[in-house]
């Protein structure tokens, strides 16, 4: 559990600068602030994305996982909605909110909704709980975790204290990965880890939509794209 506690006391060190240090901007600083968090979130979703999709070889540029993209993801936004995980999330956002006496913080479940997306869907959450809880080796959680402070500091500076109480979900999600590890990891293959990758991608590249845009996607409905890119890997066919 070192690298979640790790993990946690960073996103909470980089919150509470972000919230210190944004009390001192302007609005129109904070707003460029977030569209430069969203440009770059945007750029590294792609990133992450096209390294399975598109492959570089010697002689060609290959094209690939289009259909495990669009699968998982229609399924997964249908079971998603059936759910109704944004909403779920956005009541524990509102009751955090009136817990910290929040209430005039209009940004506070934005802030907390796209905080925790951020630095809880990608390979390296997985990855990295996997691999602490198994060899005690934390060093993947590590850099994860002066990512993550980066980032917190910058989305509470722009979106305010709700980014702060995403160490909740990290917390939870990674050290119930860490304790589960040596259950989850024979599970976790090459395959299921490149399909894992390139779904939660694309899933980041929906917060950072959200970031430049507005809230257009209910990007937490689409978690489930994530479970279901790990069972594509079990499946006789190859995306």
């Amino acid at each position: 559990m070192i690298g979640t506690i790790v993990n946690t006391v960073a996103v909470l060190a980089g919150g509470v600068c972000g919230h210190l240090f944004g009390k001192l901007l302007k609005p129109r600083f904070q707003q460029t602030l977030t569209m430069a968090c969203g440009v770059s979130t945007l750029f590294l979703s792609v990133a992450g994305a096209l390294r399975y999709m598109l492959p570089l070889d010697e002689k060609s540029l290959p094209g690939g996982g289009s259909m495990l993209v669009i699968a998982c993801m229609a399924l997964g936004a249908l079971i998603g909605e059936l759910l109704n995980l944004e909403g779920g999330f956005q009541r524990f956002g509102l009751w955090l909110k009136e817990k910290t006496g929040s209430a005039r913080d209009q940004n506070f479940v934005n802030g907390f909704l796209t905080a925790s997306l951020t630095t809880c869907v990608g390979a390296m959450t997985i990855v990295g709980s996997l691999q602490d809880g198994i060899t005690g080796d934390w060093s993947i959680l590590g850099a994860k975790s002066i990512l993550d402070l980066v980032m917190v500091m910058v989305l509470t500076s722009s979106l305010g204290k709700g980014c702060i109480f995403s160490v909740i979900p990290i917390f939870v999600i990674q050290g119930g990965l860490t304790l589960a590890a040596g259950w989850l990891r024979p599970l976790m293959t090459e395959l299921a880890m490149s399909y894992l990758s390139t779904v939660g991608s694309v899933l980041i590249f929906c917060v950072g939509v959200n970031l430049v845009w507005g809230s257009r996607i209910r990007t937490a409905n689409l978690l489930p794209a994530v479970l279901l890119a790990i069972a594509a890997a079990y499946l006789p066919i190859r995306f």
